[in-house]
């Protein structure tokens, strides 16, 4: 693993997984590890032989921690613009892959992360697993139009509102109640659980898992409008740029609305 982090791929049998890995920094997502994810989905979309994908964060602390934070330091609201076009390019990968995909969490899915998991057909959890998007608490940037339809299809509307109005996070038992997690798991048999799931999804057709998937991926696709214009005044806000450096210098943001 380097300083900047790594994402892994392993393929056994049928069952490719894939770990992010920076576990000391909670898996946060540098621009590299992204830029590896998009490859290895490019890559998985040709493999006819891998019949799932399960996804995990090294170091059990977290699945994803969302976007490391530091990186954001030099942005405006073009460059917020360029990075929700390359999220969501991303996820598209992701949302294309042929084969059922599932995201087995433990601990932190934050940001970026609930991104990954949600697009995931399936999410299993362990029990302290936390859900959540505080960028008004934390960050002050906002998501692309595809991102927010992805949580809402996902949580329905109301928890969607919790989770960016309020920068509320969802606990496993709640996120397993709305059916948003398939499945909790203690953190000592959450990978029999996860193993259990991937073999039953490669026993089942796969074209019709296929099909299906694509079936409900149109259905999200539809009429979504456009929200550049929103991006783009969010991280060209002076609130954004203090949201950064009050994270860098590990201080409360001080928010001024402007």
């Amino acid at each position: 693993m380097t300083a900047e982090g790594s994402v892994d791929l392993l393929i056994e049998g049928k069952v490719a997984s894939v770990t992010f890995n920076r576990p000391e920094a909670r898996n946060a997502m540098t621009w590299a590890m992204y830029e590896r994810l998009r490859a290895i989905c490019e890559q998985l979309r040709e493999d006819r032989s891998v019949r799932v994908v399960r996804f995990q964060g090294a170091g059990g602390e977290a699945f994803v921690a969302g976007t490391d934070i530091a990186q954001f330091q030099d942005f405006d609201g073009e460059r917020g613009v360029a990075y929700e076009r390359q999220i969501d390019g991303t996820m598209q990968l992701l949302a294309g892959l042929p084969m059922p995909t599932v995201a087995v969490v433990q601990g932190w899915c934050i940001g970026g992360g609930l991104a990954i998991a949600s697009t995931c057909d399936f999410r299993i959890a362990t029990p302290g697993s936390r859900f959540g998007v505080p960028i008004a608490r934390t960050l002050g940037n906002c998501l692309s139009m595809a991102n927010v339809a992805g949580l809402v299809a996902s949580f329905g509307r109301p928890r969607v509102q919790r989770l960016l109005l309020l920068a509320d996070l969802i606990a496993a038992e709640e996120a397993h109640a709305c059916g948003y997690v398939l499945e909790i798991a203690p953190a000592e048999a959450i990978e029999a659980a996860a193993q259990k799931l991937c073999a039953k999804l490669a026993s089942l057709a796969p074209v019709t898992q296929q099909v299906s998937k694509e079936a409900l991926a149109r259905l999200l696709r539809h009429g979504l409008p456009e929200a550049e214009d929103l991006i783009r005044r969010t991280y060209g806000s002076a609130d954004f740029r203090e949201g950064v450096q009050a994270f860098v210098q590990k201080r409360p943001p001080v928010w001024q609305g402007r």
